[in-house]
């Protein structure tokens, strides 16, 4: 029986939009993953301090909401579960230890894959997972680090920002086709949004 093949893309959610999703199903297509698990970060250490953070409570009921019905993909909770800041190193290992034998594949967007030299523990990180480097039609290549097995995909591009999210449901305005119908429920319902800036 072939190694299970499991995506692993994190983030802050904060909230998931329509351009996480297209990323996920595209990366999961294009690899041939069995699972692609979207990685609730508890405490995103990298953004403490620059803004607010949605409860991860909320953030992970709306990841739920967003890939509810949408064949291999998953929300992840193992970083809020965890507790404190959110590392990649962490979550990778508890991963292959709860998969003995699979393939973990990390996917980053390319500004994420720049800046790799400075997270946490990096060599752990790279020692554990392949990198999935995804991008839009007509950037320039991406930049990775020496020493990286990686794979690059391309995703259309969608210009949809979770800091705009935020602001247009402060401001009363759609969210319709930005978000999944799902996602906007939830939003609703915990009421979420309504004091951002």
């Amino acid at each position: 029986m072939a190694a299970a093949r499991i995506g692993v893309f994190g983030g802050t959610f904060d909230p998931p939009h329509v351009g996480h999703l297209v990323t996920a199903v595209n990366v999961r297509h294009d690899l041939h993953l069995d699972r692609l698990l979207l990685v609730v970060a508890n405490e995103p250490w990298q953004k403490l301090g620059s803004r607010p953070i949605t409860p991860a409570a909320d953030r992970l009921a709306m990841v739920e909401a967003a890939v509810a019905g949408v064949a291999g993909l998953e929300a992840c909770a193992l970083e809020i579960e965890r507790g404190g800041h959110s590392y990649t190193a962490d979550t990778l290992a508890e991963l292959a230890a709860a998969n003995p034998g699979a393939e973990l594949f990390l996917v980053l967007g390319a500004d994420a894959a720049t800046g790799l030299p400075t997270w946490e523990r990096v060599d752990e990180v790279r020692a554990c997972a392949s990198l999935v480097i995804v991008d839009r039609p007509g950037e320039p290549p991406p930049v990775v680090p020496d020493g990286w097995d990686w794979t690059h995909v391309e995703v259309p591009r969608l210009e949809v920002s979770s800091t705009d999210l935020r602001d247009r449901v402060a401001d009363g305005r759609p969210l319709d086709y930005l978000l999944p119908r799902d996602v906007v429920a939830c939003v609703r319902e915990r009421q979420l949004y309504r004091g951002s800036t």
